[in-house]
């Protein structure tokens, strides 16, 4: 009998480390996790070009009509994320309390909607997901990582969301374990 090593021991008896998957920049890995990534979000009877568009916009809901429109109207999620920044005097007064919902319905409505980053998101497993900004110690973890990065907690959270619904419907959905009969052959020739 092979005799295993304290090493091996440890190795068979010790939790796996959980991989961290870091992201940022849309045209980065895993850049589809970023608010600023390409992929539309419908929203309150809405259509917005990225959920960075919602989020800033709607520091503004109900405060500041012409900037919540601009930011709307963005041509780009850097420019909306501008705009979105320079009037913090004009936030909307309850925005401190609301800002994790806001940010959790974009984020929920943006892998709801778009089928290939949602089968990414769920393919990451139990992984942690960091927003690795180097300066957002809020929505990231900040140049030394201390950050709170509620981004990435709210992509897993919306993780395990889509990963019950998955369950769900393919639990509720009959099984269909039919076998195509098409003929195989190209068209125009018969089979013997």
């Amino acid at each position: 009998m092979e005799r295993l090593t304290t090493a091996a021991l440890t190795a068979l008896f010790t939790p796996r480390r959980i991989m961290t998957i870091y992201f940022y920049k849309a045209d980065q890995p895993y850049g589809c996790f970023s608010n600023f990534s390409a992929h539309s979000v419908e929203l309150a009877g809405r259509s917005w070009p990225t959920a960075e568009h919602y989020y800033q916009a709607h520091k503004f809901f109900g405060s500041d009509r012409d900037l919540f429109e601009r930011i709307h109207a963005a041509p780009t999620p850097e420019a909306a994320a501008k705009l979105g920044r320079s009037h913090v005097q004009a936030y909307r007064p309850d925005w401190d309390q609301i800002k994790l919902c806001v940010m959790t319905d974009v984020v929920r409505n943006k892998f709801q909607r778009h089928r290939e980053i949602q089968h990414i998101l769920i393919a990451t497993g139990d992984r942690l997901l960091v927003e690795d900004s180097p300066v957002d110690y809020f929505w990231g973890c900040g140049a030394d990582r201390s950050g709170t990065n509620h981004l990435g907690q709210i992509l897993m959270r919306v993780r395990t969301e889509l990963r019950h619904a998955s369950a769900s419907r393919s639990r509720l959905s009959p099984e269909t374990h039919s076998v195509s009969h098409r003929d195989p052959s190209p068209e125009g020739t018969q089979l013997p």
